[in-house]
């Protein structure tokens, strides 16, 4: 195994030995898990653009549809469009338009595969002049292009109604509206402010509980629209109490990025499926372990993903919203991308110490596919950071 020379917390430089050894890359079904499993995946930059990375974004958009084939062949389906690709953080929404058609249309080539696309209403700046009914329109103008695509909907939360709405009433009528007219039924996904600052006091209510008894009112008078919800509050104990409150039928899609392996797994009231950023970053390890649960295997199951969560806990700490730069760099580590490079100029976001800490983690981890060229793209990134 390969050895480099990483920073330690306290500046000092010593040497660390790669001891992980690489998984192999298994092709899996998606009726070869137990669970619903989709991955929130990255869009990849295209670095010789001439544009101005901060103001207008330039995507290599075949290495990005050859990332969702990689994702398909592992059995995972696609939350196309979604943060992880950056919405609302450098992808805005004609290159989301674009990005949607694109893999919709990759999709079609591959019969039973699984994408879903977020439609929201980021094209709406949020602003003191913006109404309720502005919203709406923005939601159905977004929806309507997903529907003509072919596309199943992820119902995005909007920063525009998080700043207009003056209480619990203005979310139920966004949503009831929208729910009513939707062709499928939808994922919702309240995306907590740990995320986006902007979405605080999301359902109305700074507290959660209270957040959560209005979003759960809206998905009882709209069960037969709702096929599930996605939250990400980084809370288990929250997760699990909502989900043993939806209606039947109803399903709970952990966004838990912190505590993943014990809610997929369950308990004896119920189950996760699964919609998650990090399954991007941790592709091959998680649809191993997802197909050792289907085999019946929880120790398998365990044994697999459990490693997997240190490094997810680093990659999302706070501020959360970073959390792309460590899933693109695992992407650059592993030979997914040629460069390290992110729409927005995003891979700024992260320290060195962040990125010399998840190497160590992703080698533990065994999310390191081959472990001399990720040691010598490392190398890389240090000597741009003045380590040689």
């Amino acid at each position: 195994m390969p050895e480099i020379i990483l920073p330690n917390p306290d500046r000092s430089l010593t040497a660390y030995r790669l001891t992980g050894t690489p998984l192999p890359f298994e092709k899996h079904k998606p009726s070869d898990f137990l669970r619903i499993a989709y991955a929130a995946a990255h869009v990849v930059a295209d670095p010789l653009a001439g544009n101005d990375p901060w103001l207008d974004p330039a995507i290599d958009w075949e290495r990005t549809l050859a990332f969702r084939h990689r994702l398909w062949d592992l059995g995972l389906g696609v939350a196309e469009a979604m943060d992880t690709a950056q919405r609302g953080m450098g992808l805005g929404w004609p290159d989301a338009q674009e990005l949607i058609r694109r893999a919709l249309a990759e999709a079609r080539t591959r019969p039973g595969v699984m994408i879903a696309c977020g439609a929201g209403t980021d094209h709406l700046a949020p602003g003191p002049d913006v109404t309720i009914d502005q919203i709406i329109a923005a939601y159905e103008s977004q929806i309507e292009f997903v529907e003509a695509q072919g596309g199943r909907i992820i119902l995005m939360a909007s920063r525009a109604l998080a700043a207009a709405a003056k209480g619990p009433d203005d979310y139920a009528g966004v949503y009831g509206r929208i729910l009513s007219q939707v062709k499928e039924p939808v994922i919702l996904h309240w995306l907590g402010e740990v995320f986006d600052p902007a979405l605080a006091g999301y359902w109305g209510n700074a507290e959660h509980g209270a957040a959560m008894d209005t979003c759960l009112d809206v998905i009882a008078a709209h069960a037969e629209k709702v096929d599930g919800i996605k939250i990400s509050l980084l809370s288990k104990e929250k997760e699990i109490a909502m989900r043993r409150r939806l209606p039947a039928g109803v399903r709970m899609y952990t966004g838990d990025d912190f505590n993943y392996a014990e809610l997929i797994a369950g308990d004896e009231q119920g189950q996760y499926d699964d919609l998650l950023g990090i399954f991007d970053a941790i592709a091959p390890v998680a649809s191993a372990a997802l197909a050792a649960m289907g085999r019946g295997s929880e120790a398998e199951f365990f044994e697999l993903l459990d490693p997997t969560v240190p490094l997810s806990r680093h990659i999302f700490a706070a501020p959360t919203r970073f959390y792309k730069t460590g899933v693109v760099f695992l992407a650059y580590l592993n030979g997914l991308q040629d460069h390290f490079t992110m729409i927005g100029g995003q891979q700024s976001t992260r320290s060195l110490q962040h990125l010399a800490e998840l190497f160590r983690l992703a080698d533990k981890a065994r999310c390191l596919s081959d472990p001399d060229l990720a040691a010598a793209r490392m190398l890389r990134v240090l000597a741009v950071h003045g380590i040689v």
